[in-house]
Order: C-alpha cells, then sequence, then structure tokens
C-alpha cells in the first residue's frame, strides 16, 4: 500500500491499516502456500500490535489456525509449521530456542521467524547455534510501534515517563536504554510511513527532546543507507518534530468536554472497553468497544458533549435494523448520559484558570477567588483539588513557597502533595520568588473559532502544529538537527480557512506529513488536534505518537513517584544489551 494511505479516513484506518498491510507483505504473504494452514506465535508487544490493526477473521484468512504467547508453556503440534512475531530481546528468543530443543522433541515442523526491529548479534548468534536446522525464514521487519488511532500511534513504554523525568543519578542506564529503544521505535514508524523526514525538537526548558532528535537522526541515516538494496533514500518532504512533556502541563490536566477526552477521563475505561450495566432490576452487563470500527464513535468521538447529547438520539432513529449495530449506539448512548454527571466546578476552572480570563475575555486578576471555592468543598476529590491546585499554579507560572505550603495544608493533601511539587523535574515552573515569576506563555487568538463558552482552552500542540506548517516555527526555541527539502517552505500550507492560490499548491508535493513525538505521553485533546489541523491544512498530514496514552489521574500517579526510588525499569529492549 502507498504510504500516502496513512491520509486514509478512518474507513480505511489510517496508521492501523498501513501496519496490517506491512505486517501481510513482509510476514504473511512472505511464507504462505496454498492450502497449508500455520500456527502464529507473539509475545506481549506483538500480540498488542497485531491485536491493534487485525482480528481473528483476518488471521484466518492469511493461513492462521491458532495464536500462542511465546512465553508460555504449549501443547506440540510437530506436524504444523510456526510463525514467530517477536520481539528481538533474550525472553523471546529463549522462548523460540525451546520450542527447538532437538529435532525429536521439537514443538513444530519448521519455523519462520520475523523481528519487529533489529536483532542484535548476541541473540542472533544464539538462535542460530541453537536451532538454525528448524528455522526456515529469519526477518527484520521494522515495524515497533503500535497504531493507535488511523493519525495517533505509541510506542507502549509507559515507564519511559520515569526514567525520563526522574531526578536521580542512578536511573541514567535505564534513561539512556530506553532513549535507544525509542529512537529505533521512531525510526521504525518512519520507515513503515517511507519517510525520511526533517528532525527538529523543542530545545527547553529540558534536553530529552534534544538527545532523543540526535538518536532519531542518526539511526534514521543508518536505516536509509542499508535499506533499499543500499541505495541512500533522501530526506523527504516531512517533518519530525520531537517535545517533552512538560511543554504544555494545563492540557494534561484540564477536565476536557469533548465526548473521548472526557469519557476516558471521568469513566473506568480500561483497554478501550467501558463496561456498562443496562437499566432496570435485572440490568444485564454490557460493554462498548471505543474504536475506530465503529463509525459512529468515529463520527462523535471530537465533538462538545453538548452537541453529543443534542445527536445521540437522532443517530439512533437512523440505526439500521441490524442488532448489533443498535447495541454500539445505545451502548455509546448510555456513555453520554453519564457525562451529564460532570461537577459543575470543573467548568468553572476550565473556564477561568487555564485561560487566566472570564467567558467575556477579561483578565481573571485574583486566580486564588476562583480556586477557593473549589478547594474549600468536600464534595470534591483529592485528584480534582490537585488538578486545580496545578492549573492555578501552571496560569500564574509558579508560586511562592508560602503560598504553596499553605494550600497543601488548607486542603489537607500533605500525602500527595508530590503530585504538585514534582512537575519541577518536568521543567515546569512551581515554586518562584515573587519577584522571579514569569510571563504567561503568549497564545494565539481563537476566539472567532469558538462554539462554547465553557471550551475555549485550545492545546499548545495545535499552534506548534500550525506554525510548523506555516514555516513560522522558530529557528531558536525549535532547532533543526536536519532538514527536509526546500519544499517545505511554507508554501504549501493552505488552510481550509483562507483562500488558496493555485501556485502554492503547484509548489509543493502532495502528501507531505508532520510527525509529531511528545516524550512522556499525549492526551485525547492533544490527539483530537492532529486531526483538527490535518482537515484544515489540506496538503499536509499529522501524524502523532508518544511514549503512552495519558489519562489525568494515572499521569498525577506517575508524577508522584518521580522522587521515589525505583528499582527496575520496564524497558522492553533492555533485554537486547
Amino acid at each position: 500500500m502507498a504510504p500516502a494511505a496513512v491520509g486514509a479516513v478512518s474507513g480505511e484506518r489510517g496508521l492501523r491499516s498501513l501496519v496490517w498491510q506491512k505486517l501481510k507483505l513482509s510476514v504473511f504473504d512472505d511464507c504462505k502456500k496454498e492450502e497449508e494452514w500455520k500456527i502464529i506465535i507473539l509475545d506481549d508487544f506483538t500480540t498488542k500490535l497485531l491485536s491493534s490493526c487485525g482480528k481473528m477473521t483476518d488471521l484466518l484468512a492469511e493461513g492462521i489456525t491458532a495464536v500462542e504467547n511465546v512465553y508460555k508453556n504449549r501443547e506440540p503440534v510437530p506436524h504444523m509449521k510456526a510463525i514467530y512475531f517477536i520481539t528481538p530481546t533474550e525472553k523471546s528468543v529463549d522462548g523460540l530456542i525451546n520450542d527447538f530443543v532437538s529435532k525429536s522433541s521439537s514443538k513444530y515442523k519448521a519455523a519462520y521467524v520475523y523481528f519487529t526491529d533489529f536483532c542484535p548479534d548476541i541473540l542472533f548468534n544464539k538462535m542460530k547455534s541453537s536451532c538454525s536446522w528448524a528455522i526456515r525464514r529469519c526477518k527484520e521487519i521494522n515495524v515497533s510501534f503500535l497504531p493507535y488511532e488511523s493519525q495517533v500511534f505509541t510506542l507502549d513504554v509507559p515507564d519511559a515517563f520515569f526514567c525520563c523525568y526522574c531526578p536521580t543519578v542512578e536511573k541514567a542506564k535505564g534513561k539512556d536504554a530506553i532513549m535507544e529503544a525509542m529512537a529505533e521505535q521512531i525510526v521504525t514508524l518512519c520507515a513503515t510511513l517511507d519517510e525520511n523526514p526533517g528532525v527538529r525538537y523543542k530545545s527547553k526548558p529540558l534536553d530529552n527532546a534534544s538527545k532523543l532528535a540526535e538518536l532519531v537522526e542518526k539511526k534514521l541515516e543508518n536505516y536509509y543507507k542499508i535499506d533499499e538494496r543500499s541505495q541512500i533514500k533522501g530526506k523527504t518532504h516531512s517533518q519530525l518534530l520531537i517535545i517533552d512533556r512538560g511543554f504544555d502541563p494545563v492540557s494534561t490536566v484540564l477536565h476536557e468536554l469533548t465526548f473521548q477526552a472526557m469519557a476516558y477521563d471521568l469513566l473506568p475505561i480500561e483497554n478501550d472497553t467501558y463496561k456498562y450495566k443496562t437499566d432496570g432490576p435485572s440490568g444485564k452487563e454490557r460493554e462498548a468497544i471505543l474504536e475506530e470500527e465503529d463509525e459512529l464513535w468515529v463520527k462523535i468521538r471530537h465533538k462538545h458533549i453538548a452537541d453529543v447529547l443534542e445527536e445521540i438520539p437522532k443517530l439512533l432513529k437512523e440505526v439500521s435494523s441490524k442488532r448489533k449495530a443498535t447495541e454500539e449506539k445505545l451502548s455509546l448512548s448510555n456513555l453520554a448520559q453519564l457525562m451529564k454527571k460532570m461537577p459543575h466546578f470543573r467548568k468553572q476552572i476550565t473556564k477561568d484558570l487555564a485561560l487566566g480570563t472570564d467567558a467575556e475575555g477579561q483578565k481573571v486578576k485574583d486566580s486564588m477567588r476562583v480556586l477557593l471555592p473549589v478547594l474549600l468543598n468536600k464534595n470534591h476529590d483529592s485528584y480534582d483539588k490537585i488538578r486545580a491546585i496545578l492549573l492555578y499554579i501552571f496560569s500564574t507560572n509558579g508560586t511562592t513557597q508560602e503560598n504553596l505550603d499553605k494550600l497543601i495544608q488548607n486542603v489537607q493533601i500533605e500525602s500527595d502533595s508530590d503530585m504538585i511539587k514534582n512537575w519541577e523535574y518536568l521543567g515546569v515552573p512551581v515554586v518562584v520568588s515573587s519577584a522571579s515569576q514569569q510571563r504567561r506563555q503568549s497564545r494565539k487568538d481563537r476566539s472567532s473559532e469558538e462554539t462554547f463558552q465553557l471550551s475555549r482552552w485550545t492545546p499548545v500542540i495545535k499552534d506548534v502544529m500550525e506554525d510548523a506548517i506555516e514555516n513560522k516555527l522558530d529557528s531558536k526555541e525549535w532547532p533543526y538537527f536536519s532538514q527536509c527539502p526546500a519544499a517545505w517552505n511554507g508554501s504549501g500550507a493552505v488552510s481550509a480557512r483562507q483562500k488558496s492560490r493555485t501556485s502554492y499548491l503547484d509548489d509543493r508535493k502532495s502528501g507531505s506529513k508532520l510527525i509529531v513525538f511528545v516524550i512522556g505521553g499525549i492526551t485525547y485533546s492533544e490527539m483530537r488536534s492532529a486531526y483538527e489541523v490535518s482537515q484544515a491544512y489540506k496538503s499536509c498530514e499529522v501524524v502523532i505518537g508518544s511514549t503512552h496514552i495519558l489519562t489525568p489521574r494515572r499521569l498525577l500517579d506517575d508524577v508522584k513517584t518521580l522522587n521515589k526510588p525505583k528499582d527496575t525499569f520496564c524497558i522492553k529492549d533492555e533485554e537486547k544489551l
């Protein structure tokens, strides 16, 4: 499939479709024989990868009769061949070797081995010396990321947050290892998109983005030197921006009023599945899977909750006669109704503290007056009070030690105070002297775009995306590690809100991409921004990704642990070392 497929609407599943096509060509077609069934053996990461872009029916169509876990004991099936789609780690390779201890006791007839990315020589040689007689194929296919949505990907390394932002010296080795692993994963994303992008990074306040950008650029150079029959692939008309999580703390703790962000914030949704009981005394337990195959979900996920509540009844009337479709829409309707229960104070905090202005655009002169009623209300839990305090601190670019101590004591959150204090490790001002408080970051005027008074916050990343496409990013604030061809000069970035000039589009190749990677997690509102900017700038597609996807509560729990010792690092690729 052509790289442009990433631009596909969700009906073609974008990134997910592209990854499935790559797996089909590189794995299933590579070892396919007519009328021959095989077993596929996966590890934890490849299980997530395969389930993110395909279903069991897809595997059946490729001649796969069973799916097994490489780490677990399995019954031998010596008359069948096995595909091993695994990460190049010691644990996964040992699982493969244990299946072929000897010819007489081997679990399968033969092994077709496909690694997600580069396999170190030490592991390759171990496998070669142990069971080369059983291996018919051994390839590296360079897909080491998870396609989460049509324009969203993750590296599935949530513990990268701790490794990158924990201040203790002991974690240095863990940080270097995870940076290397992340860089390799990002390169596999670029390879899947068939892009060799220009690499830029946010220079302040930390150096994580700079280090990761340097690693990615080196690995891109190396990948495209050895790929495509040793032909060097030059820079394509795309950009990769790498950013540290602290660049926009507000978006991580704000209560969002668009459907997807709000649902994941307020409801116990696990693995994109929302479980609920139907009404009535004998209510049955149901579940709604929030995925892009559900057209209704795609249609409403980025809409304001008020619009969703208004539209759902109309959509239910249009429902097809198929029972399954009806149940899907009813479950989303049930989900939408729960959103009505959001406490009023969350709206108030959203309205005033994040922006520093009220609904009429007047500057909020005393943020503490907005904050105190929330903090003193006994009906609000400590997480919501902490989020409110953080919004206050972010809005003033820090507060005094005396003020912070008073807030923590009055609200009685001493045991959770590190959820506030530890933001300094992300480069976010928390405690400052009154004389050194900085001015608020200047933002674009988006008053003409507003539809609801209470939804006036726009994630900072949306400004960054638009400025990158229009070539307005400051090169001191956003240094280059490498530049893409001169065609990326802003001339082709035509906003749908502006009158386009034909010469602009003629000057630029179609299908340019802006890839944005955030170290330490992205929010659902930031994911939404990628779709909005892609819609507005027709000549450029935005793909956004991160180490993992955030919800405010989980993020606060992670921030709290930053100054605590952590014995082990959950690094997928550390076993390669």
